[in-house]
């Protein structure tokens, strides 16, 4: 029997009210994403990336359709139920790297694991396997401020797989770095999907990237078109 998708989307729809008005963000909305796959989301902005991808990370309630994680409805579950998915089977990159400054690369990559039930020897075993995957193994006592952009992002990313998620969103995650740098965490994250058959769905600006990745697609209307 042929697995799920990692995401699907199902004619999901989101408004928001201001003032008087109505402002509908996504009208309908399809969108499946399979383990292994990239897929780089490129819209312009006010189009609604953040409003998908908060939909796909349960973060937010949809006004209508059905969001299936790894073949599972969500959209009805309750909030305890939608949070241990979130902490299980989702990880988040954003364009800062939000790591906690008092912690060493190292410790911020492990306590996501800890606050999921693994003892810290076995968390701190897993974080440093991460980051020296991603090249940081001269940096595992290092706290964010000791490090560069590009690092502390490979922090955040080592952090948002630590639970070995099933999907992993990204929100510009190169947005605030050099074409340099950014183009080395890239292929820092495409490795990482590659190696662990995660499904990805990162949002973008960045053209040449996006062209790297399995699939491209943009909101228009409100929905999701695939590009060539």
């Amino acid at each position: 029997m042929e697995k799920p998708p990692a995401l699907h989307l199902e004619e999901v729809r989101r408004s928001y009210v201001q003032g008087d008005h109505e402002l509908a963000i996504l009208r309908g909305a399809t969108l499946s994403v399979w383990p292994g796959e990239s897929v780089a989301l490129i819209a312009p902005s006010g189009a609604g990336k953040s409003t998908l991808l908060h939909m796909a990370g349960l973060l937010e309630h949809p006004d209508g359709g059905e969001v299936y994680i790894s073949g599972k409805p969500t959209a009805k579950l309750p909030d305890g139920a939608r949070t241990a998915i979130r902490r299980h089977e989702i990880g988040f990159v954003y364009q800062f790297h939000h790591l906690l400054p008092e912690f060493t690369a190292s410790e911020n990559v492990a306590l996501p694991q800890m606050i999921a039930g693994l003892d810290r020897r076995e968390a701190t075993k897993r974080a440093n396997e991460l980051l020296r995957f991603l090249g940081l193994a001269e940096r595992l006592e290092h706290r964010p401020s000791e490090l560069s952009g590009g690092e502390q992002q490979r922090v955040a990313i080592a952090r948002a797989v630590a639970n070995a998620p099933r999907l992993l969103l990204a929100d510009e995650p190169t947005g605030n770095l050099d074409p340099k740098t950014a183009d080395h965490v890239f292929e820092t994250l495409s490795k990482l999907v590659s190696a662990t058959k995660l499904a990805a769905v990162i949002a973008t600006h960045n053209l040449d990237l996006a062209k790297r990745m399995t699939r491209r697609v943009t909101l228009r209307d409100g929905k999701v078109v695939e590009l060539e």
